[in-house]
């Protein structure tokens, strides 16, 4: 979503149970679903664990699909994305995006725009869960560090990239969440 600013950081997060749960995630879950690393060349550098996406291919059409990362994550993850909807943004709206991500050691995702037109009326909400002082991420060409512990909103409809210099993985929970007042752009399929 274009909104005010290239980032909004949301405040302090309760994370530690998602952390908890990424945490068990084996190597062949991290591998499981390769959609976005397949689809999307930036992408390529890493590896997720999803538990809702969208088939965007049914575009205005819009079937929000669980997958297999749901099993693991969603006991953790539905209370933050909640809580976080509850005190940022207007309820009753759906979740059409949410995984974690993981961008490797020596990985970059090149400078990009979000492209579907649901990202237009999406907040893309990011929770660093691993981090170090050698991640990078920018947005509209200046140089961001998100902590753990907050949540922070960014503008997808900037340019943006993430670089990870350090050698740990950098792991970050994102969530796309749609308002109610947005929800006339498109067609919910169950």
């Amino acid at each position: 979503m274009n909104i005010d600013a290239p980032l909004r950081d949301l405040g302090p997060v309760d994370y530690r149970p998602l952390q908890a749960s990424i945490n068990m995630a084996v190597e062949e879950q991290w591998l499981e679903n390769q959609y976005r690393q397949r689809k999307f060349e930036v992408h390529y550098q890493t590896q997720s664990l999803v538990m809702y996406f969208l088939e965007s291919e049914l575009w205005p059409k819009i079937k929000v699909n669980r997958e297999p990362g749901y099993e693991l994550l969603a006991e953790a993850a539905q209370p933050l994305m909640d809580k976080i909807i509850q005190d940022h943004y207007e309820p009753g709206g759906v979740i059409i995006r949410a995984m974690a991500a993981k961008l490797l050691p020596d990985g970059i995702i090149k400078p990009h725009v979000d492209k579907h037109a649901s990202f237009e009326f999406s907040h893309r909400i990011h929770i660093p869960i691993v981090t170090n002082p050698k991640v990078r991420f920018m947005i509209n060409g200046r140089p961001n560090q998100f902590q753990v512990g907050n949540a922070y909103e960014i503008n997808n409809q900037l340019q943006h990239s993430v670089m990870n210099k350090g050698s740990e993985a950098r792991t970050t929970f994102i969530f796309d969440y749609v308002p109610p007042s947005q929800m006339h752009k498109f067609e919910l399929v169950v």
